[in-house]
């Protein structure tokens, strides 16, 4: 598989919460999302440039809202996931399944 196919696991991360999100995914809930799941702090341009990337790499898809007073005029920006992305996601936890399996935890012997 040509490295551009695989996840890394932000990407990931964002993937999965705009999967929860359906749509209400947009840069700061899919924040908050992987905030609450993981306890993770992240930066929102974390989050925005990793959007970008999996929308460059034909994962996702972004459409602009109209603009609304609530948000001063401006208009949200909102993702789904793409045939594509299903993909990568469901091949992303297929390979991390078949690395855990048989694994005994706490890895014992691992850490020198």
């Amino acid at each position: 598989m040509p490295k551009g196919d695989t996840l890394g696991e932000f990407e990931y991360l964002v993937l999965l919460a705009i999967v929860r999100l359906r749509s209400d995914a947009y840069g700061m809930r899919v924040r908050r999302e992987i905030g609450d799941r993981t306890g993770r702090d992240t930066s929102i341009g974390a989050v925005y440039a990793t959007l970008d990337r999996l929308e460059t790499k034909g994962l996702i898809s972004g459409a602009l809202s109209a603009p609304t007073p609530e948000r001063g005029g401006r208009a949200k920006r909102s993702f789904e996931i793409s045939r594509a992305g299903l993909e990568a996601l469901n091949r992303t936890r297929r390979d991390i399944a078949s690395m855990l399996d048989g694994l005994v935890f706490p890895l014992q012997g691992a850490v020198r």
